[in-house]
């Protein structure tokens, strides 16, 4: 019987962490505007000459990053002021290495005003196995 409650308890831990880093598309509408998770194919054709954030670390990023993306660390005290930079009514692309990072930085995005915030499902790491360039 022990063996069968712990085998469960590691399918369930198991399912958790590989939801969490595989979150579905969604939409969720917050009290400045919209948060979307999108697939990388939506994600690479809305995304063309928009406001695209890289919110992983310099190293990440140096070790390889969508094509016009720009680096903000999230991790970063000033990461909050460097995303104010940017206009507000625009939409704006924000994306990590597995998407878990995104999913916090997306709301702190919205609740600085954002209207349009788009979160790549599954990060950089989901970008790739869908065969999408990916520059250093």
């Amino acid at each position: 019987m022990k063996i069968i409650l712990r085998v469960t308890v590691i399918l369930f831990l198991t399912a958790s962490i590989v939801g969490c880093n595989n979150k579905k598309p969604s939409k969720t509408t917050t009290q400045h505007g919209e948060i979307s998770v999108i697939s990388p194919i939506e994600f690479k054709e809305k995304s063309e000459n928009a406001i695209v954030i890289d919110i992983r670390t310099p190293k990440e990023f140096a070790d390889g990053h969508l094509e016009g993306a720009v680096n903000v660390n999230y991790f970063d005290k000033t990461f909050l002021d460097e995303i104010t930079k940017y206009d507000k009514t625009k939409p704006i692309f924000i994306y990590c290495r597995s998407g878990n990072r995104t999913s916090s930085a997306s709301k702190k995005v919205s609740n600085l005003g954002f209207e349009n915030v788009y979160d790549l499902q599954g990060g950089i790491k989901n970008w790739a196995k869908n065969n999408q360039k990916i520059v250093k």
